[in-house]
């Protein structure tokens, strides 16, 4: 891929960033579209050349595709639960047609998609789950994980019916510094290092890989990726209680003590259903963002090792550098009001 131009779309975000600084390490020739009012600090000082506009700006993606010989797909909307549905359904799908439309005809080489481990299906008798399992499981997730289902679909759609050169990664929670937008996982680490996470969910756990992994693997996918294949881009499985004892030793908080029954958290998900329903707001929590958090399976990532070459390192090790990134952060917010 060396000496290729590539383009990054998304590339304000935790993920598209990251992807972003590791292309621009390795030399390559980086374009990136962002729209004009994202927060840059993630990419602020890379040498990157800048196209403006989002994807549903059809001049703006074909401007910015031109003369590109791979793309990395890093767009996605990941809020697990709206009262209406359709905002995460433009973005995830319809915002994701339109580009593959223009990335049909652009003449690439590889289109590297970003999807979610939320498209691999469950298996109940406690083997790995592998990327040969459907997505068998989307009404238990929302509109969320039925979005990035059909988004998924879409890709491999168009892979079959238009021959577009894709790459399917199917990416874990993401965890590592330098999370400046705060994705609601990360926001539970911030928590557990400021020691205000004082109760935890024992039956609560999923997939997980370090930021830094997670970026790599789509670099590597755009050179060793079969087209048509997806990838599960996970390290291990893991539990609430470990990453809040990992986040909170890491900057010598107090851990959480409360074991709460996964029935009780259960009826804190139906309560934020009720809360939103009567006062007509979007909460965060909901019977479906709590059953997100234990509903999937354990997984096998031996493919993308085998494919790709893909080593990832302990997500533990991530964890603490994400619970150091937000000690700092709120170190240096708090510094520059005393100043102020």
């Amino acid at each position: 891929m060396n000496g290729e131009r590539v383009l990054v779309l998304g590339a304000s975000g935790f993920l598209g960033s990251h992807v972003t600084r590791q292309l621009v390490e390795a030399g390559y020739d980086v374009r990136v579209m962002v729209r004009r009012t994202s927060k840059l600090r993630a990419i602020d000082g890379l040498d990157v050349d800048y196209h403006y506009g989002d994807v549903f700006d059809d001049d703006a993606v074909r401007s910015a595709m031109s003369g590109c010989d791979v793309v990395f797909y890093c767009v996605v909307d990941t809020r697990a639960w709206l009262r209406d549905a359709a905002p995460l359904f433009r973005t995830n799908v319809e915002g994701l047609r339109r580009v593959l439309d223009i990335a049909a005809d652009a003449g690439l080489r590889r289109f590297v998609f970003t999807s979610s481990i939320a498209t691999i299906g469950r298996r109940d008798d406690g083997s790995r789950a592998t990327e040969a399992d459907a997505c068998n499981w989307a009404h238990l997730g929302g509109p969320y994980v039925e979005s990035r289902v059909a988004a998924e679909q879409l890709v491999l759609d168009y892979c079959r019916d238009r021959h577009l050169p894709a790459v399917v990664l199917c990416v874990a929670n993401t965890y590592g510094p330098d999370d400046w937008g705060s994705t609601p996982h990360g926001k539970l680490v911030d928590a557990a290092a400021h020691g205000r996470a004082v109760a935890y969910v024992a039956e609560l756990a999923a997939e997980a890989v370090g930021i830094h992994d997670a970026a790599l693997a789509l670099c590597l996918a755009a050179d060793k990726g079969r087209v048509g294949e997806r990838y599960i881009i996970s390290e291990r499985f893991i539990g609430n209680r470990e990453i809040f004892d990992i986040a909170a030793d890491a900057t010598g908080a107090r851990k959480p003590m409360v074991r709460i029954p996964l029935f009780v958290a259960r009826l804190l998900g139906a309560c934020g259903d009720l809360w939103a329903t009567v006062f007509r707001r979007d909460v965060l929590l909901t019977s479906v963002s709590v059953r997100l958090s234990y509903v999937m399976s354990p997984m096998d990532h031996t493919k993308a090792t085998r494919e790709l070459g893909w080593e990832p390192g302990p997500v533990p090790d991530s964890i603490r550098a994400a619970a150091l990134f937000y000690r700092d952060r709120r170190r240096a917010r708090a510094l520059a009001r005393s100043r102020t």
